[in-house]
């Protein structure tokens, strides 16, 4: 039998205490969308479990990134009716006797965890989440060193903030155009003569020209499946702050087939990309097939790739489902028609890991190198571990030195 019962007047204090729990767990809640909740079970009534967690999905989540979060915690609220009755009584549980999953989501722990004494009243304003002026150094070092995913919902939120104002300054080339120097290569004919003329035949120094200087073209490649849930948006938050200013930026969203997010991320504000980026998106969390991917953007979008300069960062754990023919074809066709490959993974946080999975292995044999990206601080290291790369002569691929 579903918690809470319109005819005796539970059915509403339930969802209150539901939408309570999503909040906590970084849901983007107000009071309007748990009563627009409590008119949508009303509606699909409370004969069938599947039918009510349909309805609440429906009004209250509106990123793909929180679907995860909030069928656990759906699971977890609705299984025991003791469960409601603690959060009614703003002591979420545990529920005595019972160990907590191992595999559950850090963000669904934290919701169903109890609420100190007089939290419970206090008003809390999502999408403003700022730095306490009181955070010791030890917590915030605690914060840039934490994994994403064993972040709670509070502190994910604070730590994508962080993220969003990480300097991040790409490597840059000589382009074809030149300008005026001190140092240039060649002289400025022109400017010279017609400066004589005007001097008559007063002597004068000779300009020089030089190349400009300008930032590497940027292709993104971003793992959406759901092992990496938690990654892939702290990264689209990073990566949109961090390249805003460069002129060639073009940025895909993968799982089970590829997505375009370069219209997405000419966004001004974060919050405003990853909200077109989860209507855009249409195979969120679900399986990885890196090879289709790389084959619709070689058939589609080849174009992005400008004159063999561009840097392509690849985002993804590497745990792709498809053939591994394909995917290695796909790799060797962009390695060709790039700058660099970097392989960005979250699974070097593990001291041991090693490519030894097909896919993982394909990508390591293909990239240029591969770069850790599961916290913060590694976030902070990536621009000059990259910088570092691009520094070095040619020589055997690999782990870059800090990753």
């Amino acid at each position: 039998m579903l918690l809470g019962d319109a005819r005796h007047g539970k059915l509403a204090d339930n969802i209150v205490a539901f939408g309570r729990a999503l909040r906590r767990a970084g849901l983007p809640l107000d009071a309007s969308r748990v009563a627009l909740a409590q008119e949508a079970a009303l509606a699909v009534g409370m004969a069938r479990k599947d039918d009510l967690r349909a309805a609440l999905e429906c009004v209250l989540v509106s990123q793909p990134g929180d679907r995860l979060v909030f069928h656990e915690l759906f699971e977890a609220f609705f299984r025991d009716p003791e469960v409601a009755n603690k959060l009614l009584s703003q002591m979420l549980p545990q529920s005595p006797g019972k160990a907590r999953p191992k595999d559950r989501r850090q963000r669904v722990s934290e919701a169903l965890a109890p609420v100190r004494q007089g939290q419970a009243n206090e008003p809390r304003k999502d999408h403003e989440i700022r730095l306490d002026a009181a955070m010791t150094a030890s917590e915030l070092d605690r914060l840039k060193k934490a994994d994403f995913n064993q972040l709670s919902g509070d502190e994910y939120l604070l730590v994508q903030r962080l993220a969003s104002r990480l300097a991040f300054r790409l490597p840059s080339y000589d382009a074809r155009r030149t300008r005026l120097g001190r140092r240039g290569a060649q002289p400025d004919w022109p400017s010279y003569f017609r400066e004589l003329a005007s001097m008559g035949d007063e002597a004068l120094p000779t300009r020089m020209r030089m190349r400009t200087r300008t930032p590497m073209p940027l292709l993104i490649l971003v793992d959406i499946s759901g092992s990496m849930e938690r990654y892939s948006r702290m990264m689209l938050s990073f990566l949109h702050a961090a390249t805003a200013r460069l002129r060639h930026r073009h940025v895909f969203a993968f799982a089970t087939r590829l997505t375009d997010l370069t219209r997405a991320f000419r966004q001004p504000e974060s919050d405003a990309m990853l909200a077109q980026a989860s209507q855009a998106i249409g195979d969120f969390a679900g399986g990885t097939r890196l090879g289709t991917a790389l084959a619709s953007l070689h058939h589609d979008h080849a174009r992005r790739l400008i004159g063999r300069r561009t840097l392509v960062l690849l985002v993804s754990d590497g745990l792709d489902t498809g053939e591994p023919e394909p995917l290695d074809q796909e790799l060797a066709w962009l390695k060709r028609h790039c700058g660099r490959l970097l392989w960005l993974n979250p699974l070097l946080r593990f001291e041991g890991f090693a490519p030894t999975a097909r896919g993982p292995a394909i990508l390591h044999r293909h990239a240029d190198a591969s770069l850790a990206i599961h916290n913060l601080e590694r976030l902070e290291q990536l621009a000059s571990s990259i910088e570092r790369l691009m520094s070095r002569s040619q020589g055997p691929r690999g782990r870059v030195a800090g990753a």
